[in-house]
């Protein structure tokens, strides 16, 4: 068995950040869990995830965009998919997305590494990043890897006592008893979704955790387009 040194995971996290990406986590697999494949095809040892907090990776991802000789379905997940595995390739790692198939449990990986749980929205709430932030995708490895255990941060939805969250949208998308797609998808591609297709989420919007670290208009409205189809 090997082990992944420290200086190792630095220069993983130096090589996402040139991207503007973040090495956000990670642990390593139980002896009785069945681990997806690592590069070889046996089975991964370590998962480090991959991700973003607000909106930094964008002025890369719109640079590389410019540069594609004609247009792109899904474009951030393939600029994505691109840059993590690029530095899978670098480092000896599988890399995988959340938009793989069979799908993998992007989720509870993230909980599992972060100690995260999920909003009202069902977006992973962050004590520091808020609902601002994302998973981009994951480095499988065939190495242990030590990363440090999540620390017990507050769950900042329990101290929010107006949950302005499940207040703002017109068409009530979010409540207790789950998310409403259909309701939401056409109140956003009606005539009454301008605010929602130009500015975002206005659920997610009224959070006041993060707000430092809230996505700018246009890039709302870009992952809006794409849930929409608008």
């Amino acid at each position: 068995m090997t082990f992944f040194s420290r200086d190792r995971l630095e220069e993983v996290a130096s090589a996402l950040a040139a991207n503007g990406l973040i090495l956000r986590s990670g642990f390593s697999f139980g002896d009785d869990e069945m681990a997806p494949a690592g590069l070889s095809g046996f089975p991964a040892k370590s998962v480090l995830l991959v991700g973003q907090a607000g909106a930094a990776p964008w002025p890369y991802f719109q640079r590389w965009l410019e540069g594609q000789p004609r247009p792109i379905a899904n474009p951030l997940d393939s600029w994505s998919r691109e840059v993590i595995g690029g530095v899978a390739k670098e480092f000896g790692a599988r890399a995988v997305s959340p938009s793989d198939r069979p799908y993998l449990p992007f989720q509870q990986w993230a909980m599992r590494a972060e100690g995260l749980r999920p909003s009202p929205l069902g977006i992973l709430m962050h004590p520091q990043y808020g609902l601002w932030h994302a998973y981009r995708g994951a480095l499988l490895f065939e190495d242990e890897i030590s990363v440090p255990e999540p620390y017990a941060a507050i769950h900042l939805c329990d101290t929010c006592v107006e949950k302005p969250c499940l207040k703002s949208c017109p068409v009530d998308a979010y409540s207790v008893d789950g998310f409403a797609h259909q309701a939401c998808l056409a109140h956003v591609r009606g005539p009454r979704g301008e605010p929602c297709r130009s500015g975002g989420c206005l659920d997610r919007n009224a959070c006041p955790y993060g707000a430092e670290y809230r996505y700018p208009a246009d890039i709302q409205a870009f992952h809006m387009a794409a849930f929409a189809g608008v």
